[in-house]
């Protein structure tokens, strides 16, 4: 049976996996060349081993993509190690790699982290005339999009926010300034009216001025050059949940028609 073409079938698992971000209206995640050499070297390893570990020699996803020169801000790792005695064509692989990943909780939770921006896909078999081919999909975040913001109270009471799945609060003439490798939403509760809650998506460098107006305690934004804006008339920013980073783990084994056929996920 002909060999797979490796590099084509690297290009399809991004594709998939981008398509399925697409129908989650999350953003794409563009190639990388540094995750993809990361990817590709840790991918022959496995092969030759025979087995999934994300630890393999001691390194770790974050220990490999720093080697490759790769400074990140967020790294997440699929493996797949799929067998099929009838071979496969590029988008064949990709499909299977992709739906395995898909259906199990902590590889789908990688797929769709928001915050991730790139990816490196590294594909390799263990032996020419060996159907047995592990994928090694890294996702990525690099450090320059590290997120910083602020928040302000100019206000003379205290004023709760929500932010990274925790409550906090800010009292009265304090700043207290936020720094993340996760987008996360932003929400502040203010009291005009009572209990209103303005949610935003921060950007870096940007502070929220909590003042008092009339009475009330508002939030305002600025940002570096720009002229503060009162949150009462600004769009609410659409909030994505995003996920707790416990990693799971997934095998699966099948047969059909006498042929044999694996899968591996981890």
């Amino acid at each position: 049976m002909p060999a797979l073409d490796l590099p084509a079938t690297e290009t399809a698992i991004v594709e998939a996996t981008n398509a399925f971000r697409a129908k989650h209206d999350l953003s794409m995640l563009r190639p990388n060349a540094q995750l993809a050499a990361a990817a590709r070297a840790y991918a022959k390893s496995l092969a030759e081993r025979g087995n999934l570990t994300h630890t393999a020699n001691g390194t770790t996803p974050s220990s490999r993509a720093q080697a490759a020169g790769y400074s990140y801000c967020l790294i997440a790792e699929n493996l797949a190690l799929i067998y099929d005695s009838r071979g496969f064509t590029p988008r064949s692989y990709a499909k299977r790699a992709q739906d395995g990943w898909e259906g199990s909780p902590g590889h789908r939770e990688n797929l769709m982290r928001p915050g991730l921006t790139e990816t490196g896909v590294g594909v390799a078999g263990s032996t020419p005339n060996d159907p047995r081919y592990v994928a090694v999909q890294l996702l990525g975040r690099p450090a320059a999009l590290k997120l910083s913001f602020a928040l302000k109270n100019a206000s003379e009471r205290d004023v709760s926010y929500s932010f990274g799945g925790k409550q906090h609060v800010v009292h009265p003439r304090e700043t207290i300034r936020t720094t993340t490798c996760s987008p996360e939403p932003l929400a502040i509760t203010t009291d005009a009216p009572a209990g209103t809650v303005a949610r935003y998506e921060p950007k870096s460098g940007q502070t929220y001025i909590l003042k008092t107006r009339a009475g009330a305690a508002s939030a305002w934004t600025s940002a570096p050059g720009r002229g503060a804006t009162s949150a009462g008339h600004c769009a609410a920013a659409a909030a994505r949940a995003i996920s707790s980073r416990k990693r799971l783990r997934a095998s699966g084994i099948g047969a059909s028609r006498g042929l044999s056929t694996r899968a591996s996920m981890k």
